[in-house]
C-alpha cells in the first residue's frame, strides 16, 4: 500500500509513539495543496469497495487510505457534497478556517488501550476526529470533550493547546483528519495555560 501512495503523490511517515507508550499515532496519507475551497469547510468521510475506485473518484481536495480494515475517502469541502460510487459515513464541520500560503491535507491513524494519552501539543491548523471504536477525549483549556464510537468531533482551532486520550473501556481506534499550515512544523509540544 506504501508504494501506492507514494506512486499517487501522496506521502506518509513511519508511525510514532507518543511519550505515553502505546497511544500510537499513524499518518496514513498526507498531500499539499496551495488553494483551499471556500470556506466554510466540511470533511467528509465515505467508503468505497476497493483503494483503486476510492483512488479514481479522488479529487484535488481528497486523500483515499485504506485503514482499520476498510477504504476510505477524505474530502474537504463544502458542505452537502458526494462522490458517485461511494458510501458516505460522516460530515464533520464546519472545520476551523486557516490561512496560509500553502495547506497540508493529512489522515492519522490513532490507537491506544483505555488511560493512554497524547503529551500535550499544538496544530498550526483544525483537527477533526471520526471515532471507529472506544472512546476519544480531547483536553484543552477549554475543557474535556468526548466522542464515542461512530460519532464524530470538529476539533479545536490553530494553536490551541490540547491532548488527545483512549477515555472508554476498550481500545480506541479513530481517524483524525487535518488542514495545517504546510510551511510549519506538524505538531508543536505545548503546555496548558
Amino acid at each position: 500500500m506504501l508504494a501506492l501512495l507514494l506512486g499517487l503523490g501522496v506521502s506518509v511517515s513511519p508511525p510514532r509513539l507518543t511519550a505515553q507508550e502505546g497511544f500510537v499515532v499513524k499518518p496514513v496519507a498526507e498531500k499539499k495543496i496551495h488553494q483551499p475551497p471556500p470556506a466554510p469547510w466540511y470533511w467528509r468521510i465515505e467508503n468505497f469497495p476497493t483503494l483503486a475506485q476510492a483512488q479514481s473518484a479522488a479529487g484535488p481536495m481528497s486523500l483515499a487510505v485504506e485503514a482499520a480494515g476498510k477504504v476510505w475517502l477524505f474530502t474537504l469541502g463544502p458542505r452537502g457534497g458526494s462522490t458517485p460510487g461511494a458510501a458516505k459515513v460522516a460530515e464533520i464541520g464546519p472545520v476551523a478556517p486557516i490561512t496560509a500560503s500553502d495547506y497540508l491535507l493529512r489522515i492519522n491513524y490513532v490507537t491506544g488501550p483505555p488511560g493512554t494519552r497524547t503529551p500535550v501539543h499544538t496544530h498550526p491548523g483544525s483537527e477533526t476526529f471520526y471515532v471507529l471504536t472506544g472512546r476519544l477525549g480531547q483536553k484543552s483549556s477549554q475543557g474535556v470533550s468526548y466522542v464515542e464510537a461512530g460519532q464524530s468531533m470538529a476539533g479545536r482551532g490553530p494553536e490551541m493547546p490540547m491532548e488527545v486520550s483512549s477515555s472508554g473501556t476498550s481500545d480506541l481506534k479513530a481517524l483524525v483528519m487535518f488542514v495545517v499550515d504546510a510551511s510549519r512544523p506538524f505538531s508543536s509540544p505545548s503546555k496548558f495555560q
